[in-house]
């Protein structure tokens, strides 16, 4: 689909106005993150984004992400999120998109979780591609270990084996590791039509990394090209605190 988009909204470390979700739909937290990074081909990430997005690039390239981490007390509304079904291990592999009205966001190819019934409601009330997988999450000193087998429903075996060595703060994040990390929404296709998920959370606390080991194929399970050589970013966050708004509608108003 050729857009005729607005400018992209600018790259910030804090989220929009227009995502400061006050009456959040969702409330969790998102803790022990990696992200892994590879540059991609936009004509390779294109045919694979929701109608009335276009890959975002940051000069001239867009990128795709395995982002691996621990989800936390899921809550809706604002009650208490769920210490049991609302907290377990999360991967994700994630695109970045732009729509005609600039809003800057992800778009989930695939979301490994280790809670069965959470995978359940997502894919059906949010036509969100979640998989049930055996996951762990180990940490050792300053190496966390993310480790996934998807089981339902595939394909099956689907795996990832990652492990990052946590280094030093980073102070200022350059605005390439802004727009890898601070995404304020999400772009999905719902019963037929666009959909745009924004969130809110704090600045992202974050820190180099080292990538250890990385076996993987989720990112070929996804659709897209397997990653070839290094990541061009590898970083970890200990987390924040997240709310998600709710969904706008195509014409970019948010829903009551």
């Amino acid at each position: 689909m050729v857009l005729s988009p607005a400018a992209p909204e600018p790259i910030s470390a804090d989220p929009p106005t227009s995502a400061s979700a006050e009456n959040p739909l969702l409330t969790q937290s998102w803790l022990d993150l990696a992200f892994v990074h590879w540059a991609v081909d936009p004509a390779d990430v294109a045919p694979l984004l929701p109608a009335g997005t276009v890959p975002d690039l940051h000069d001239g390239v867009t990128y795709v992400g395995l982002v691996a981490f621990r989800m936390h007390r899921v809550g809706w509304f604002r009650l208490p999120g769920i210490p049991y079904l609302g907290t377990f291990p999360e991967t994700n592999v994630r695109l970045y998109s732009v729509d005609a009205h600039g809003r800057r966001g992800v778009v989930f190819r695939s979301l490994d979780a280790s809670r069965l019934i959470p995978v359940a409601v997502a894919r059906g009330a949010f036509r969100l591609p979640y998989q049930w997988s055996r996951m762990s999450i180990r940490r050792s000193g300053d190496t966390v270990t993310y480790s996934s087998a998807r089981r339902w429903p595939g394909p099956r075996g689907a795996y990832s084996r990652i492990a990052v060595r946590v280094g030093e703060r980073v102070e200022e994040p350059t605005d390439f590791e802004h727009f890898l990390t601070a995404r304020w929404g999400m772009h999905n296709t719902f019963f037929g039509r666009q959909m745009f998920l924004p969130n809110a959370h704090p600045r992202w606390p974050l820190h180099r990394a080292d990538l250890i080991v990385c076996d993987e194929d989720l990112v070929a399970a996804a659709g897209l090209p397997r990653p070839v050589g290094d990541p061009v970013s590898v970083l970890y966050s200990p987390g924040v605190p997240v709310r998600f708004g709710r969904p706008a509608r195509p014409g970019g108003i948010p829903t009551p």
